[in-house]
């Protein structure tokens, strides 16, 4: 953690699941100020008063700005003195950006466009954009703005040599707010069935903690242009529901209601055309931004017939994991933990 030794980090939607990760992580350490950025003034009064409650002494390195990444002017106003940037400010949610695809156009990519504009022009020495496994092959509107985020990423890594840029992309992030983990079990509290999509659906699964470390190995590890892909398990919605019940209440009904508008069957976190250029990295992939330049004439005569062996990584073809493997890295989570003691207590 050296790197941010008397440093300024600013975390857009830093409100969210993310920033509260990064916050838990981070205020213990040397670092000067951890800036949130977002445009919920709700959200960040309740951020300020739990920091203040939860650990005093390091809350005043916690610093609110309120903005949108859509206002180029709000962005610039919060660049100031930062070193570096984690950009999580996103629409996460597939159904409502089916719905208001142009929300997402705004948030994902003009707003990504918007914050690496200001950082460049700040000066910014590194940014850590964050993506989703449903950037790649997208059939969706969120997944669709997540990809063209990534292009605007990599093309802007092209145009400084100031500011270092990277991507993250990585799979669900469990009991993270809107993930339908904390939905089953107020479910389950509710005396109600918890409700699946699709059984045989399957999805990467990680920790808010897990998450973290893949940014934080980008910014070790990453060069300019990079997205880094954490390998992760994964399991089926079926598996994933009779784990959560078992942990609650075994034999809790489990009802079935058909896919989501721009669900998919399974995810993708490094496609087959990723892999030509691939690099594994152990615990991780690194897809390398494409250097050649955009004199097409050449390509007529000459080319790169060499290609990694590397196949596509998805969420079917990962390591899939059981009821009970799945339940043992549920209990590794605190929100796991506090909800069973709570529902124990209950009786």
């Amino acid at each position: 953690m050296g790197h941010f030794t008397n440093k300024t980090l600013l975390i857009t939607g830093g409100t969210g699941s993310f920033g509260n990760a990064v916050l838990d992580r981070f205020l213990g350490t040397d670092i000067r100020e951890i800036r949130i950025f977002s445009r919920d003034e709700k959200k960040q009064d309740d951020m300020r008063h739990a920091y203040q409650q939860k650990c005093p002494e390091q809350a005043e390195k916690i610093k609110f700005y309120i903005g949108d990444v859509r206002d180029l002017a709000s962005v610039k106003n919060a660049m100031h003195g930062v070193d570096y940037i984690f950009h999580a400010a996103a629409l996460k949610q597939v159904p409502s950006c089916e719905f208001f695809p142009m929300e997402a156009v705004k948030t994902n990519i003009v707003g990504t466009d918007n914050v690496l504009t200001a950082a460049i022009d700040a000066g910014v020495r590194s940014v850590i954009c964050l993506s989703t496994d449903k950037a790649a092959y997208p059939v969706n509107a969120m997944g669709t703005s997540k990809a063209m985020m990534e292009k605007v990423v990599v093309a802007k890594s092209r145009t400084t040599t100031a500011t270092r840029i990277c991507c993250t992309r990585y799979g669900n992030v469990m009991c993270s707010r809107g993930s339908v983990i904390p939905l089953w079990i107020e479910q389950i509290k509710a005396g109600k069935p918890i409700t699946v999509t699709e059984p045989s659906m399957t999805r990467f699964i990680m920790s808010l903690e897990e998450a973290v470390e893949l940014v934080l190995f980008a910014f070790e590890n990453g060069r300019s242009g990079d997205i880094l892909v954490k390998k992760a398990p994964a399991c089926t919605i079926e598996t994933l529901a009779k784990a959560v019940t078992g942990l609650f209440d075994p034999g809790h009904e489990i009802r079935t209601i058909g896919i989501r508008h721009g669900e998919k069957l399974y995810e993708t976190l490094l496609t087959d055309e990723e892999c030509a250029n691939a690099v594994d990295m152990g615990d991780f992939y690194r897809v390398a931004c494409d250097k050649r330049d955009l004199n097409y004439d050449k390509y007529f005569w000459q080319g790169d017939l060499n290609r990694n062996a590397l196949g596509a990584f998805n969420s079917s073809n990962t390591l899939l994991l059981d009821t009970a493997q799945v339940q043992r890295k549920l209990k590794e989570l605190a929100y796991i933990r506090e909800e069973l003691a709570a529902w124990e207590a209950k009786g």
